[in-house]
């Protein structure tokens, strides 16, 4: 069983930065990738950004592109998302998540990752 653990999420201001990292433990940890969601009151659950593990392809929101970057280490099993020049809309609980050993359809349907962690509050003040 596949657990994830978000850290590093917090209060900032507009145009600030945050670096938020997810742990993942497992017997056999090897996912084909793994994915950020953000979920804000009231409103779906999102897509951010997702990267495959072995090769390293990323994939972003337009909403986020150009200004967070995900990346992981694969010797540690641990994924990350910084975040810079953050706004106000984005604040949000962000959720990591991991899919299974296969690619199974695209990355920003949540549907493709069974496993998801509880998230961590970012939260941007004008």
């Amino acid at each position: 069983q596949v657990q994830l653990v978000e850290s590093g999420g917090g209060l900032v201001q507009a145009g600030g930065s945050l670096r938020l990292s997810c742990a993942a433990s497992g017997r056999t940890f090897s996912p084909y990738g793994m994915g950020w969601f953000r979920q804000a009151p009231g409103q779906e659950r999102e897509f951010v950004a997702a990267i495959t593990w072995n090769a390293g392809r990323t994939y972003y929101a337009d909403s986020v592109a150009g200004r967070f970057t995900i990346s992981r280490d694969t010797a540690n099993n641990t994924t990350y998302l910084q975040m810079n020049s953050l706004k106000p809309e984005d604040t949000a609980v962000y959720h990591c998540a991991a899919t299974g050993r296969r690619y199974t359809g695209p990355y920003y349907y949540r549907r493709n990752y069974p496993y998801w962690g509880q998230g961590t509050q970012v939260t941007v003040s004008s």
